[in-house]
């Protein structure tokens, strides 16, 4: 099994970067694909971006396409959510998620993902 943990998040202004960092303990990373999801208050939590096992293909929704960059350092065991140009849109708790994965796969619906971290919270102020 494996623990998630997030960290990175913080009250930013629009315009401006953060970059979350998902460490990963317990088994070693690049067995699982990733994810990276958000849920703001009264909204239902939306998949953000994903990565497959070996960092080959990448997934971004729609509204953060061109501003997220999903990456990977297998032999440091952790994932990262490069976030540019922050809107006050983007304000939610920020979580990462594992699956385990025996192919070149990428999933991104949340019921796909085993595990999950505990969250990180992203506050953009306009």
């Amino acid at each position: 099994q494996v623990q998630l943990v997030e960290s990175g998040g913080g009250l930013v202004q629009a315009g401006g970067s953060l970059r979350l960092s998902c460490a990963a303990s317990g088994r070693t990373l690049s067995q699982y694909a990733m994810g990276w999801f958000r849920q703001a208050p009264g909204k239902e939590r939306e998949s953000v971006a994903a990565i497959n096992r070996s960092g080959s293909n990448t997934y971004y929704t729609d509204s953060v396409k061109g501003r997220f960059t999903i990456s990977r350092d297998n032999a440091k065991n952790t994932v990262y959510l490069q976030i540019d140009s922050l809107k006050p849109e983007d304000t939610a708790v920020y979580y990462c998620a594992a699956r385990l994965s025996f192919g070149g796969g990428i999933y991104y619906l949340w019921d796909q993902y085993n595990y999950w971290g505990q969250g990180t919270q992203v506050t953009v102020s306009s």
